[in-house]
């Protein structure tokens, strides 16, 4: 799914939930740039974690 992000897509860290909802910065080679509202920017190694895609207006 990772592979599947593109910058702009709302996503959420399924292991840290209180770092809120996430922008898609970039996705080069399985790393993930993501800039979440209550973390900030953090790259993200997609071969560990499967960011959750958010539809709509993220309040799920």
């Amino acid at each position: 799914m990772n592979s599947l992000l593109e910058p702009g897509m709302l996503v959420r860290h399924p292991q840290e939930p209180d770092w809120g909802l996430g922008q898609v910065q970039s996705n080069i080679g399985g790393r993930v740039t993501v800039n979440f509202e209550h973390r900030g920017k953090v790259v993200i190694d997609g071969r560990w974690v499967e960011l959750r895609l958010v539809f709509g207006t993220g309040a799920d």
